[in-house]
């Protein structure tokens, strides 16, 4: 898998966050919260979805443990935060992101942040930056069938 990279300006989001850890994923249980209030959700872009990971700060790489918890988020883009539905939340990415295109089963995708954490970012010329990880989840987005793609943002800068 070879990056594009890309950077962002702005990009306004609206959804819901829980704390979980590896070992104790909730990814289903959320999905399944934040679904049905997505028709509620006004100044949506598109159809397109994005699975968040937000964590506390780099440590949780440097002493990767997979209890450790971080927030994930499920959430919709829109193009102001206005109305937002009692129950959400708003993030913004911005910054330089290494964009993998992942393709295959969604439960099979640990493969692929295995390459990008392990092998591709160490022989780099970049180093995480502290800011959302996301998933974008577009058309082509199949869930756990082998002829799913989605797009894995990985938030860096410069060494």
């Amino acid at each position: 898998m070879v990056p594009r990279f890309e950077t962002l300006k702005e990009k306004k989001l609206v959804g819901k966050y829980i704390r979980m850890s590896l070992t104790n994923n909730r990814t289903p249980q959320l999905w399944g919260s934040f679904m049905p209030l997505v028709t509620d959700i006004k100044n949506r872009v598109g159809a397109d979805r994005y699975s968040l990971e937000v964590y506390d700060d780099l440590s949780y790489f440097k002493s990767f443990n997979p209890a450790n918890e971080f927030k994930k988020w499920a959430a919709v883009e829109v193009t102001e935060f206005a109305n937002v539905p009692e129950g959400l939340d708003t993030i913004t990415l911005l910054g330089l992101y290494a964009v993998f295109t992942y393709k295959g089963a969604a439960n099979e995708g640990a493969k692929a942040y295995q390459y990008i954490y392990a092998e591709w970012l160490p022989k780099s010329y970049f180093v995480l930056d502290n800011r959302p990880h996301f998933a974008l989840m577009g058309e082509r987005y199949k869930g756990n069938t082998p002829d799913s793609e989605e797009e894995l943002w990985v938030p860096v800068k410069p060494k």
